[in-house]
């Protein structure tokens, strides 16, 4: 009967290791001339984006472009008017990551880690920020193991049963979040729009029976200058996103990761039924890109031998790297931030916008560390007539911790913060901040197994003649696969002759009969 060998391709991804890159973008801009002249920044929002990734020799080529949205005071004959104004810049950087090859998959992240607007003069302005660009490497690979052979008679096999990550699937789904936005009766009409931001947040990604269940919300902010006013005012709304995809093979006990990214967004003024300009449409294009990995434990042939034939074993070291365990943790985030100016009291806020960032994260027992902040930006009126809007930008430092029995500070991890969601409101002078912050934390391992890849049986002489009836004293480390792989016997026959009701355990100094084999 030939050799048959029963083998199975299991493809994994496996991560090789992150690191991040700052990129400095420093850019001067004119304003329009259909603009006023600048008297005061208000706000500078910058929304960066990956427009193109590129895994290199030992580093990701990383191209992107950053939009800034600049709200201003601006200087009219009649005084002061609130103007917006928006620009882009585009910037490239390399993510230094070792052992990094063409083909591989990275996932990347990106937030703006501090950004300033002043006025060069009346009719320029200097935006200079920093972007911090983080990538991970995943080599994606194919392993083959030996589930089992026929065809070799008399052969011992030692099974144990592995765990790998398997990929289950990937995919990516396109959502559309839809805003009508109706100006209230008692507010004037639309002049123009400021500003406005899509900021996804509540997100969640479960695994059904064949399917993926996509939900997350769409948090729309526009701030608007009303016609034939200089009064500014603050629209939003939520729009829920959700969506069902098929995904053969699926299930609930697999473990799934979901990125969310705006694509595209468009903003439209229009009038309603009595010709004025109190609606505004947004639309915009929500990308969701879904992996899904499956804890398999695979039993696989470890180890063999004949008693009655010279094989040869071919083995290989693989290292995986595992997935450990995963969680989100909320956190609320309470602060009171100072007004600079002096002797101005705040009487409305009329917009707070934040964006989260992690700092720094390491691992202690059961739990994942975690730092970050919220980049928080404020506008509000004051009681100064002459200058009645002002605007604050601050940064509010968190801590959180993700817990994960069984973690250890050896094992590697990554995470991820969102916004949930942001008020503020005056109190005692303040602007008063309390934000709801969540953490997600990954914990993986790495993890070296030997696989059988092949066996061959050899020519020429049998396993040698053993003496009829042997001694041996046990050892430490000792097992009894390996006692008789050596004497070229079987573990059934030793624990037979020897009475033993624990055929995994093995005291050191325990004497044992190892039977002896026919002469041939």
């Amino acid at each position: 009967m030939a050799i048959e060998l029963v083998k199975e391709n299991i493809e994994y991804e496996q991560l090789l290791g992150e690191n991040t890159a700052d990129t400095v973008v420093r850019e001067e801009y004119i304003i329009p001339d259909t603009q006023p002249d600048v008297l005061k920044i208000l706000m500078v929002d910058a929304k960066p984006s990956i427009l193109n990734t590129e895994v290199m020799q030992d580093k990701v080529y990383l191209e992107g472009q950053v939009e800034f949205d600049v709200v201003y005071l601006g200087k009219t004959e009649d005084g002061t008017e609130i103007c917006g104004v928006s620009y882009s810049a585009k910037f490239s950087n390399y993510v230094e990551i070792e052992g990094a090859a063409h083909k591989m998959i990275s996932d990347t992240d990106y937030y703006v880690e501090h950004i300033d607007c002043n006025a060069v003069n009346e009719r320029k302005i200097a935006v200079e920020g920093i972007i911090k660009l983080k990538s991970e490497v995943y080599s994606k690979n194919e392993l083959e193991i030996v589930k089992d052979i026929t065809g070799l008679g008399d052969v011992q096999f030692l099974r144990n049963p592995t765990s790998i990550d398997k990929v289950a699937g990937n995919t990516s789904v396109d959502l559309v979040a839809k805003s009508h936005l109706q100006v209230p009766m008692e507010n004037p009409q639309v002049g123009n729009i400021l500003k406005y931001d899509v900021n996804i947040h509540k997100k969640q990604v479960k695994l059904l029976e064949g399917k993926i269940s996509i939900e997350a919300f769409a948090e729309i902010n526009v701030l608007y200058k009303g016609k034939d006013t200089a009064d500014v005012f603050h629209l939003s709304d939520d729009v829920l996103l959700s969506q069902e995809v098929e995904l053969e093979g699926v299930n609930s006990n697999m473990n799934v990761f979901g990125e969310f990214t705006v694509d595209a967004t468009e903003c439209n003024i229009k009038e309603d039924d009595l010709g004025e300009n109190r609606n505004i449409d947004i639309e915009a294009l929500v990308k969701a890109n879904v992996k899904v990995q499956s804890k398999e434990n695979v039993d696989v042939i470890q180890d063999a031998y004949s008693p009655d034939l010279n094989l040869k074993i071919e083995k290989k070291d693989y290292e995986l790297n595992l997935v450990y365990g995963h969680a989100t943790t909320e956190n609320i985030v309470k602060e009171n931030l100072e007004i600079k100016e002096e002797n101005v009291v705040p009487t409305e806020v009329i917009l707070a916008v934040g964006k989260v960032s992690i700092t720094d994260k390491k691992l202690v027992e059961d739990k994942l560390s975690v730092e970050g902040i919220i980049n928080i930006s404020v506008i509000y009126k004051t009681n100064d007539e002459k200058n009645n809007l002002s605007s604050l930008n601050e940064d509010i430092p968190f801590n959180s911790t993700v817990d994960i029995p069984g973690a250890k500070i050896e094992m590697s991890s990554i995470a991820k913060g969102d916004l949930d969601s942001l008020e503020a409101s005056i109190e005692a002078n303040t602007i008063a901040i309390k934000a709801i912050v969540s953490v997600y934390g990954r914990v993986n391992y790495n993890s070296n197994k030997d696989f059988l890849i092949n066996i061959v049986p050899l020519e020429g002489e049998k396993p040698k003649k053993k003496a009829s009836v042997t001694i041996y004293t046990t050892q430490v480390g000792d097992t009894l696969w390996k006692i008789a792989k050596v004497y070229f016997t079987t573990v059934e026959s030793i624990v037979n002759i020897n009475g033993i009701e624990n055929s995994d355990y093995v005291l050191p100094g325990q004497k044992l009969i190892i039977p002896g084999r026919a002469i041939i």
